[in-house]
């Protein structure tokens, strides 16, 4: 376990120190989630009683098509380079490469909302609900589970662009529904027990996307 453990870190920290010197993901992934905020704000002209109910959407629109943007490379660099298939034939279990490209991209993802929140809240006006941190994070979670499982799968596709985000919105979309009423409910002000229900299906949700995508990801690799 501690081996496992060991290597899934060390292509975490690979993965991050790559990113720090390129910046090839977190920057396009930060720049078109403030674009889709900043649009939104401008183009819909929202009145005061009309944030609350659009922001869960805006919001989680950002973080979905930002948090794709950056997933979609999680591969693409030792596709690139040459390195998938000596990443692949690496000794152990091939669960690690899921692993650490999963934690790679929750890192990153993670950087990018904490930076985008104050900003959202501050171009909308909206009082920080502290109860959206942990859907947040969660959503985050789904999101990159699903989005390296789906990463691996069209590495060598031709079309990847379009075929990337066909395979990961329809999977995530239920997920991105229900962070979406439950940070309904926080901006409208409803008690937990009206909207404790959304946070138990994301936290479900995510529990069997992790044990379904790294099961499955060994015999995905393997075709």
């Amino acid at each position: 376990m501690r081996s496992f453990l060991g290597q899934a870190w060390t292509l975490v920290r690979k993965d991050l120190a790559m990113e720090l010197r390129s910046r090839e993901s977190l920057a396009p992934a930060g720049v078109l989630a403030l674009l889709m905020m900043f649009v939104f704000q401008v183009t819909l002209d929202l009145q005061t009683p009309q944030v609350a109910a659009v922001a869960p959407g805006i919001l989680w629109s950002a973080l979905a098509f930002s948090g794709m943007l950056g997933i979609s490379r999680t591969f693409l660099r030792e596709q690139d380079e040459g390195c998938l298939d000596g990443l692949l034939l690496c000794p152990g279990d091939r669960g690690m490469i899921y692993v650490g490209k999963t934690l790679g991209s929750l890192l990153m993802n993670l950087v990018t909302a904490a930076v985008l929140l104050p900003l959202f809240f501050a171009l909308y006006d909206l009082p920080f609900p502290f109860l959206l941190v942990p859907i947040v994070l969660l959503g985050t979670v789904g999101l990159c589970a699903v989005g390296t499982l789906c990463a691996a799968m069209t590495v060598h596709a031709r079309a990847r662009e379009m075929v990337l985000p066909l395979l990961f919105f329809p999977i995530v979309l239920p997920m991105l529904l229900a962070a979406a009423q439950f940070s309904a409910g926080l901006f409208a002000g409803r008690p937990w027990a009206e909207i404790a229900h959304w946070f138990h299906f994301v936290l479900g949700f995510d529990i069997i996307l992790l044990t379904v995508c790294y099961l499955g990801f060994e015999y995905l690799v393997e075709e």
